[in-house]
C-alpha cells in the first residue's frame, strides 16, 4: 500500500474524528467558552496518544492550555521539527448567518462545514493522518525527524500568554525548523506556499488648538485650526510616488527577489476581479513600481483607518474646532519592528506639529511583528518538493497581509520558518459558514507524510 492509498483507506475515519473535535466550541475570546477550550485540549492530547505519540502533553498557561507532542525520530542525530497550529477558534456571532449549526460539523459537497474547519482545526489534523500514512508505508516505527506539535490554544485571542510559553519550553522546543500549518494557498488548482506575513502596528493621533471650541468669523484665519493641521500632517505621510514618508520607515525592509517577482507573476491573478472583491474599488493603487500582489503581501504600508473632530452633526456650525483626532496604522514586512515604527511616527508628528498646535500619540501595545521565510532555504525547498509530489504540479508562492505568533516562534525558537498549508481564501474563516475542501484536507496529509523524508535530508 502506498501513502495515496493509505490515506484514502482512512479518509472516512479521520473525517469522522475531525468532526468530533470540531464539535467543542473552543472559542478562546469568550470567557464562556474557557472550559471548552480546555475540552478541546485534552480531547486532542487523548487523539495524539491514541495516534501513537510517545510523548503528549497538555501545557498550562496563566490562560487557556497548549498541546505538546512529540515522536523523536528513530535516528537520534536526525534533525527536530516543530509543527505549530492552534486548537481555538472565533466567535460564531451573527448566528443567523450560519446555514447550519457551526459546531454541528456538516459534509456536504466534498467540504466539511463547521467553526474551525480550516482555521486551524482541519490543518492541524491533516498532519495525524500524514504521519500514521508515513509510517505504515514506510515500514519505520519512528519518524525520519523528530517531530514536536505544538497546538494553542489562544491564537484567535492574541496569543497573549505564547511568547512566554514558547520562552518556558524552550529546551523542549528546540528544532532545526517550524512548520506552520495556518496559511492558505492561491487555489484549489494552483498549489502555493507563503512565505512571509506582515506585521502590524497602531497609533492614534490628538491635535489640540484653543481651549474650546471658537467662532470661526470672529477667529477663523487668525488662530491655528487643529482640523487644518491634521489634514496637512496626514496628507504629508505619503510622497507623490505613495511612499510612506517617515525617516528611516525603510530602514531594513528586506526586498523581493528577482525570483519571487517572477513567481508571483506567474499566479493567475485577475486584478479587475479583485478589485470587485476590494469593495468594488475603481482602481488599484499603491506605492509606485509595484504591482497590486506585490504591495498586499510585500511592501510596508501607512493607512488612515478614521478621522473625526469639530461639528459632524446636522446643520452648519461655523466654528474653529478645539481638537482633531486621527487613527493610522502600519502594516509592516520582513526587516521592520513596529516598536521603531511607533518611536518614528511619533517623532515624525512632533517635527510636523505647527506652532500653536499640541500632539498627543498612543500606542495600543507592541504591534505585532512580520515574519519571513526566503524560498531558498533548504526547509522551504523541501516542503515544496513534498507538496509537489502531492498535488502533482508546480507550487509557486504567496505572501499574506496579515500575521500571528510566527515571528515570536521564529525569534524564540531560533529557526526558520516553513509555511505548509491547504486553507483557501474562500474558506469562509472567521466568518459565518467557515469550510474547508476535503479533498486538499486529504492532498495535506499526503504532503504531510512525504515531508519528514524531504526534511530530513534537507535539514542534515
Amino acid at each position: 500500500m502506498d501513502v495515496l492509498d493509505y490515506i484514502n483507506a482512512g479518509r472516512d475515519r479521520f473525517i469522522a474524528d475531525l468532526r468530533e473535535w470540531l464539535a467543542i466550541p473552543s472559542i478562546s475570546g469568550d470567557p464562556r467558552y474557557a472550559g471548552d477550550v480546555r475540552r478541546s485540549a485534552e480531547w486532542l492530547a487523548a487523539h495524539l496518544k491514541a495516534q501513537g505519540f510517545p510523548t503528549v502533553e497538555v501545557w498550562e498557561t496563566p490562560g487557556l492550555p497548549a498541546v505538546f507532542a512529540e515522536w523523536p525520530a528513530e535516528d537520534p542525530g536526525a534533525p527536530a521539527v516543530v509543527v505549530y497550529g492552534h486548537h481555538d477558534v472565533q466567535p460564531v456571532e451573527p448566528l443567523s448567518e450560519w446555514d447550519t449549526d457551526p459546531f454541528t460539523p456538516v459534509e456536504k459537497d466534498g467540504r466539511l462545514i463547521a467553526r474551525g474547519a480550516s482555521d486551524d482545526k482541519g490543518q492541524v489534523f491533516f498532519h495525524t493522518l500524514g504521519i500514521r500514512a508515513g509510517l505504515a508505508t514506510s515500514g519505520r516505527q519512528a519518524p525520519p525527524v523528530t517531530i514536536k506539535l505544538l497546538v494553542e490554544g489562544e491564537e484567535e485571542s492574541g496569543s497573549v500568554h505564547f511568547p512566554d510559553l514558547l520562552r518556558t519550553h524552550r529546551d523542549r522546543l528546540a528544532c532545526d525548523a517550524i512548520v506552520i500549518s495556518d496559511t492558505t494557498m492561491w487555489a484549489a488548482d494552483v498549489p502555493s506556499m507563503c512565505t512571509g506575513m506582515r506585521g502590524l502596528t497602531e497609533a492614534e493621533l490628538t491635535l489640540r488648538g484653543p481651549s474650546s471650541d471658537l467662532h470661526s468669523g470672529s477667529f477663523g484665519g487668525a488662530v491655528p485650526n487643529p482640523l487644518h493641521a491634521m489634514a496637512a500632517m496626514l496628507a504629508a505621510l505619503h510622497d507623490a510616488d505613495g511612499r510612506v514618508t517617515l525617516p528611516g520607515f525603510y530602514d531594513g525592509v528586506v526586498p523581493l527577489t528577482a525570483e519571487e517577482r517572477e513567481l508571483f507573476a506567474r499566479l493567475p491573478f485577475d486584478e479587475a476581479a479583485w478589485l470587485r472583491t476590494a469593495g468594488d474599488s475603481r482602481a488599484a493603487y499603491g506605492e509606485k513600481g509595484y504591482t497590486t500582489l506585490e504591495r498586499v503581501w510585500a511592501r510596508p504600508t501607512a493607512e488612515i483607518n478614521g478621522m473625526w473632530g469639530g461639528h459632524t452633526g446636522p446643520g452648519g456650525k461655523t466654528i474653529v474646532p478645539r481638537e482633531a483626532h486621527a487613527k493610522i496604522s502600519f502594516r509592516l514586512v520582513a526587516g521592520q519592528d513596529p516598536i521603531k515604527v511607533q518611536d518614528a511616527f511619533k517623532e515624525w508628528v512632533a517635527a510636523n506639529t505647527p506652532v500653536g498646535v499640541e500632539a498627543e500619540v498612543s500606542v495600543p501595545g507592541g504591534g505585532v511583528r512580520p515574519c519571513f521565510s526566503p524560498i531558498g532555504s533548504p526547509g522551504v525547498q523541501a516542503a515544496r518538493r513534498a507538496m509537489g509530489r502531492a498535488f502533482g504540479t508546480e507550487v509557486l508562492f504567496t505572501r499574506e497581509g496579515g500575521s500571528g505568533p510566527e515571528a515570536d516562534l521564529a525569534d524564540i525558537l531560533g529557526a526558520p520558518l516553513v509555511f505548509v498549508a491547504v486553507g483557501l481564501d474562500d474558506d469562509r474563516i472567521h466568518a459565518a459558514n467557515e469550510k474547508v475542501e476535503i479533498a486538499l484536507l486529504l492532498k495535506g496529509a499526503e504532503t504531510s507524510a512525504y515531508l519528514w523524508e524531504e526534511l530530513a535530508d534537507a535539514l542534515r
